[in-house]
Parts: C-alpha cells; sequence; structure tokens
C-alpha cells in the first residue's frame, strides 16, 4: 500500500495543495467522487486515458489511511 501512496502528491502550486494524482490537476476528491457515482474503474480510465489502475487504487488507499486516523504524508 505505501508504494500506492508515492501517487499521491500534495503541492500547494496544485489544485490548493489537496492531495492529487501524481502532480497532476486531479485531486482525489474527485476520483474518489467519480467512485462514489458508481462508476467503474473501466469507465474512469476509458473517460481519462491519463489515468492508471494504480491511481484508482491509490485514492482509495489515501481515503483508508485518512479514516483509520493513521498520519498520512504522501511525500514520504
Amino acid at each position: 500500500m505505501e508504494n500506492l501512496l508515492s501517487r499521491i502528491t500534495l503541492d500547494p502550486e496544485i489544485c490548493h495543495g489537496k492531495p492529487c494524482i501524481r502532480g497532476m490537476r486531479w485531486p482525489v476528491e474527485v476520483i474518489l467522487d467519480m467512485m462514489l457515482s458508481e462508476m467503474t474503474f473501466e469507465e474512469i480510465l476509458a473517460d481519462h486515458p491519463e489515468l492508471e489502475k494504480k491511481d484508482l487504487l491509490a485514492c482509495l488507499a489515501f481515503a483508508k489511511k485518512l479514516v483509520s486516523g493513521q498520519l498520512v504524508n504522501p511525500a514520504a
């Protein structure tokens, strides 16, 4: 899971410092919203070819760490 978390980046210059995918302007919350809207991984990836399956898994891993109360340091 730690390898997946390396895909999550924080940069104050990108999306107001929100956690994003690989330094792109894809905030984790937007990816989670797509999943919550019941889009499948396949649908998300077909609509947004710049994303990879591991990016989607990284968003889930990040959310899991947050709700578990563990400190999340995506830069580590």
